[in-house]
């Protein structure tokens, strides 16, 4: 299949762009736990025709004309979603995950009601109330925390919600590796009369493969997005659960009205289609290998970090991440371990840890997961490999002198850092060995792109 031939005739820019992704896509390690890898399928139905169609509206409730096959994908994604998490309704129209959870705000809440969630520099995600995003200056947002050894303090959830009657907890994070407690939360929610929302971005293909508690029978509504361990394309999803539906029977029109007409016009079809095929191929048993895998595959990358001297946040993982706290080496070390790694072609993001001593632009943490390796089918002996290189180049490019105060002398410090990592000796032989293993486990074989 000549995938590329239309483009690189029609846009030399772009497709030079394209391949070169391909390139580095190839030759390195994908460890940001958020990232993934598409089946064939999945890509196929992102490129399809579908992109022509408008679709404002629902199945069977479309303003314009010609939707009707449209209609039945849509209707597929719908019914898989509803099997996969054991939900009453889902809506799977949102665009991604953020334009997900505000919804779920414009359908249960009114302007300046208190919420509750996750604190960001803790673990949590921008949208579940964080003082930058909207939903931190619309709503009266009350963050909980986590204790000194990483995991969610409970106590201090239910004492705040005691005290201050949210009208919406958020369960759910960007950097949280142990397993959510959502009974518990459940039972705090009920008490205060909260509507429980879990954003399960994260972990959903975790959850539909059974290695990851479901939330389903603790909370009202669980909002995804469909391309971290689903596996699937970017795009958002929207549930409603029994326990959601008892609570409020309007709860499903509601968060409809919310994306449609409240929130976005016309769905992205060909997307719609993506997250269909996804949904089905985690729905097949083999998925559930996958994701076992992935946990497995989580737990010997953390081992082989601790193994090798490198410290990580709660001393291991329930799922697919890892959290790695480098005070031992100073504060604000995660982009220096980012940027070194970056050129060694091993890709991770610097990341806040508990009790954050920098901050959030030059956090002390590193972030890691095993969604994308463990599609390339490596296992647990190439996770003990690659925690080896990430600790030699922690070990080489950590220690010195901690980030300036001074904005200019910091932005020269980074550039500067940045070129001497382009003859770095340790960080040069770690890449030549990754693509190495790369070789090993190729993307997509087959695909005329990729060759």
């Amino acid at each position: 299949m000549a995938m590329m031939d239309d483009i690189e005739k029609t846009d030399s820019e772009i497709s030079a762009a394209i391949r070169n992704e391909v390139k580095r896509q190839k030759e390195g390690l994908e460890l940001i736990p958020s990232e993934n890898y598409v089946s064939k399928a999945v890509l196929q139905a992102m490129g399809s025709i579908l992109t022509n169609k408008y679709s404002e509206g629902y199945p069977g409730k479309r303003y314009y004309a010609g939707n009707r096959n449209i209609d039945i994908i849509e209707n597929l994604a719908i019914s898989r979603a509803k099997q996969a998490f054991n939900v009453e309704h889902a809506n799977v129209q949102p665009y991604s995950g953020s334009p997900a959870n505000f919804a779920v705000y414009c359908a249960v809440c009114k302007y300046g009601d208190v919420i509750m969630g996750h604190n960001l520099t803790d673990g949590g995600h921008l949208t579940h109330g964080w003082k930058t995003s909207m939903t931190g200056q619309l709503f009266k947002s009350v963050p909980y925390h986590v204790k000194s050894d990483g995991y969610l303090d409970i106590e201090e959830i239910s004492k705040l919600a005691i005290e201050n009657k949210p009208k919406l907890i958020w369960v759910g994070a960007t950097a949280y590796v142990r397993e959510f407690p959502f009974e518990e939360l459940g039972k705090i929610a009920d008490e205060v009369g909260a509507y429980l929302a879990a954003d399960i971005a994260h972990i959903s293909g975790l959850v539909i493969a059974g290695v990851h508690k479901s939330p389903s029978p603790y909370v009202h509504i669980i909002t995804t997005t469909t391309h971290k361990t689903l596996r699937g394309p970017r795009g958002g999803m929207i549930m409603v659960t029994k326990k959601g539906v008892e609570k409020d029977p309007e709860l499903p029109q509601k968060i409809d009205r919310a994306i449609f007409p409240g929130l976005q016009g016309g769905p992205h079809d060909h997307t719609t289609a993506g997250i269909a095929v996804a949904l089905g191929e985690a729905l097949k048993p083999e998925f559930k290998v996958y994701s076992q895998q992935i946990v497995k595959n989580a737990k010997a990358l953390g081992q082989s970090l601790m193994d090798n001297g490198i410290k990580i946040v709660t001393n291991g993982t329930d799922n697919h991440m890892i959290l790695i706290d480098l005070t031992p080496f100073g504060k604000g070390k995660g982009v220096f371990l980012q940027d070194a790694m970056d050129e060694a072609n091993l890709t991770a993001n610097k990341n806040t840890i508990p009790g954050e001593p920098a901050s959030a632009f030059y956090p002390s943490g590193l972030r890691l997961g095993t969604p994308a390796i463990t599609t390339r089918g490596m296992k647990e002996p190439e996770m003990d490999i690659i925690g080896k290189w990430i600790a030699d180049i922690a070990k080489e490019v950590c220690k010195g002198e901690e980030l300036p105060d001074d904005k200019e002398k910091r932005n020269a410090v980074l550039r500067n850092f940045k070129q001497d990592m382009k003859s770095n000796q340790t960080v040069a032989r770690t890449k030549n060995e990754v693509i190495e293993l790369c070789r090993k486990f190729p993307l997509y074989p087959g695909m005329e792109i990729l060759h």
